[in-house]
């Protein structure tokens, strides 16, 4: 490792924009998509703001760390599939969860009750065409412009990406898994 100085001199950027909803995008490779956006929203949650999170790929009965936590504190979470695609037994139920589940975000977004609404695992369904990638476009470009929305997931499509005000990649550079280590509880649920 190279020591470096602390800086000292930097210039300051003064935003001239006024305040607005953002469209933020955590894709990537590397872990910790769906790890940002619940810090996002506990961070919102504990400024008092109103949010709701929506997972794409959970049950709507999933235990997972994180929905014991958030039911503890009051977040609102909804797990609107029914697994992964690869455990699924009829695709053509869990593409139509994935489409009625979009509804219900859509109408939350739409609604502008919320001031963050989290989309986890949302490229799943957008890249299996079980959610229309238009209409998501459209909701986000006319959502209420107090609104957040933050969209979580693997390979988000080139067009969200140019919509987003603020995208980041997870780049794995090393994973346990490849050493033969399994997932674990508390770290990846």
């Amino acid at each position: 490792m190279q020591i470096e100085s602390p800086p000292v001199d930097r210039e300051r950027i003064i935003p001239t924009a006024e305040r607005r909803g953002l469209i933020l995008v955590h894709t990537g490779n590397g872990k910790g998509k769906s790890t940002a956006a619940f810090g996002l929203a506990l961070r919102a949650h504990g400024r008092g703001k109103a949010v709701k999170i929506y997972q794409f790929m959970k049950v709507p009965s999933a235990r997972f760390g994180e929905h014991r936590m958030f039911e503890k504190i009051g977040l609102s979470i909804e797990g609107l599939g029914d697994g992964f695609s690869w455990k699924s037994r009829d695709i053509a139920h869990s593409a139509q969860l994935a489409l009625d589940g979009w509804a219900k975000a859509e109408a939350c977004i739409r609604a502008g009750e919320h001031f963050l609404v989290v989309l986890d695992e949302i490229m799943y369904p957008l890249r299996y065409g079980w959610v229309p990638l238009g209409p998501v476009l459209t909701c986000l470009r006319e959502r209420p412009s107090h609104v957040h929305v933050v969209l979580t997931g693997r390979n988000a499509p080139q067009e969200l990406i140019e919509l987003a005000d603020t995208v980041t990649e997870m780049t794995q550079i090393k994973h346990h898994f490849e050493a033969g280590v399994p997932a674990q509880r508390g770290i990846e649920d």
